[in-house]
């Protein structure tokens, strides 16, 4: 469990559950999902003095789900969002762990970046001045948030630009932002692999194998489309939950309501980047393979083609051989001592101008490709 207090531009790492919360300041509990099933007493108490307030039984059973899709619901105390996470698994992990993509991309095959990105769920407890995550164990996009933020302590050099949460929701906001763009760095690999088999696929001379991998890559693109659509509705839910929050009273407080928006806004243009992204790859796995079989179809059209004229060529010869080997004592040339030699001549000539015909109507030729 990490547990941070941020009082204007300073932020404090404690190992205990906080007792009070900062003067104009938050604090930020986050913690395993083990952890939280656990220690949900003390935690529950703890929000209870930072706050007079504690989690519902059914938002209890939320943050434990490991399978529960990304939603948002709310009470008049809180708010609380369930997001599945895009994040990368280190690449040693097994294909067995606990909670990535479903079982598609964890089946032998597909692209290796498929299998490292795991969609566990973290859930947010949002409160005025608290914000509980239950994230999973060793959540990397916890960890390397937390090094983020540790950067500004006093010592360190703030990033240009950098500026701390003010809010609960802000915060929240850029840990749900970092899990989305953590999706968006792994785009160019799996862009570069799925464009590796279309190239296989639309080779007509090769013989493509791997059909077994890109049919469980299209349904873990499926499967992600899916995730994100459900990250989409939560957080355009959020949206939407916000514009009914009091008007602020102040002009910073109002400042802040704007910046809250802005930010929600970037997060749900940067899903629905990644939704784009991935629709885009599963119309290009499904456009290769068309192409591919088209392809192929195309060539076994050229070679029956090519089959049927030469088939055609000798057919007429096929007739003269016939004739010639009737048993008939009395057939023309037959008793000619240059009689082979006209029939063959006569067959020569004809296959010749068969073959010129066919060649000038394109039946010999191939396809251009």
């Amino acid at each position: 469990m990490r547990i941070f207090s941020f009082q204007g531009s300073t932020i404090t790492e404690t190992d205990t559950l906080p007792t009070s919360v900062p003067d104009k300041g938050h604090v930020w509990i986050a913690c395993a999902r083990s952890e939280f099933e656990q220690q949900q007493a003390q935690i529950q108490a703890t929000l209870q003095r930072l706050t007079g307030l504690q989690l519902v039984d059914l938002h209890i059973s939320d943050l434990l789900n490991q399978q529960l899709p990304s939603h948002y619901d709310y009470t008049s105390q809180y708010d609380l969002l369930v997001f599945r996470r895009l994040a990368t698994r280190p690449a040693e992990a097994g294909h067995g762990a606990a909670a990535g993509l479903a079982s598609p991309s964890q089946m032998k095959g597909g692209p290796p970046v498929l299998h490292r990105i795991d969609t566990s769920p973290v859930g947010f407890a949002l409160f005025d001045q608290v914000l509980l995550t239950v994230h999973p164990a060793d959540c990397s996009v916890r960890e390397a948030f937390a090094s983020r933020l540790l950067q500004t302590v006093s010592g360190e050099a703030r990033p240009t630009g950098a500026r701390l949460p003010s809010h609960p929701a802000d915060l929240m906001l850029r840990l749900v932002n970092q899990m989305v763009d953590g999706y968006l760095e792994l785009r160019r690999e799996l862009t570069r692999q799925l464009d590796h088999w279309q190239n296989a696929l639309l080779k007509p001379r090769t013989r493509f194998n791997n059909w077994s991998a890109l049919l469980q890559a299209r349904l873990a693109l499926h499967h992600l489309d899916e995730i994100c659509e459900d990250q989409r509705a939560a957080i355009q839910d959020w949206i939407d939950a916000l514009e009914t929050w009091p008007d602020a009273q102040t002009l910073p407080e109002q400042r802040e309501r704007d910046l809250l928006k802005v930010r929600s806004r970037d997060v749900l243009e940067h899903i629905e980047r990644v939704v784009h992204h991935v629709r885009r790859l599963e119309q290009s796995a499904e456009t290769a393979v068309q192409m591919h079989f088209s392809a192929q179809s195309n060539r076994t059209n050229d070679i029956m083609r090519t089959l049927t004229a030469l088939t055609a060529v000798f057919l007429p010869l096929n007739l003269i051989a016939g004739i010639f080997g009737m048993n008939f004592e009395f057939i023309p040339l037959i008793h000619l001592q240059n009689g082979f030699w006209w029939a063959m001549g006569t067959m020569g000539v004809i296959a010749l101008v068969l073959i010129v015909v066919f060649w000038r109507k394109q039946y010999l030729a191939r396809t251009q490709r």
